[in-house]
């Protein structure tokens, strides 16, 4: 049977609440799972992004730099190179994805969840929302 069969007539309310707390224990459980792996990307992007960014200063404020070619000056500021090799390939291999991956799936389970008028937060906590009075 569907977890969220919530229009249906054949659940009556105790089964729906029974359904709605399995939901909400299984999607808050899930974006827990997630936060430790989130927070060593995070700390690997600010460490790599600080290189980077360390070494970016120290390549512009070398005078060497506007008298080399700019291979040279790469070559001569080996910090700077692999930092900024490092943090291009860690967006290519999506860690601007997995830092925010809780908030995205957060996010797509909100557009979901909006059909059945309820929301959830950040940590997957179910949001009952007022049923609009149609009149």
């Amino acid at each position: 049977r569907p977890v969220l069969q919530l229009r249906g007539t054949d659940m009556n309310s105790l089964e729906q609440a029974e359904d709605l707390k399995a939901f909400e224990r299984r999607l808050t459980e899930y974006v827990s799972c997630l936060q430790p792996a989130t927070g060593r990307w995070r700390m690997i992007l600010i460490v790599v992004s600080v290189c980077t960014a360390t070494g970016a200063w120290n390549w512009l404020i070398d005078p060497d730099t506007q008298k080399v070619s700019f291979f040279s000056s790469l070559w001569n500021h080996p910090f700077f190179t692999i930092s900024c090799i490092t943090l291009i390939a860690l967006f290519f291999a999506g860690i601007h994805k997995r830092v925010v991956a809780p908030s995205i799936i957060a996010a797509r389970c909100r557009t979901v969840l909006a059909e059945y008028n309820m929301s959830c937060d950040d940590t997957g906590k179910l949001i009952l929302k007022p049923r609009p009075n149609i009149q």
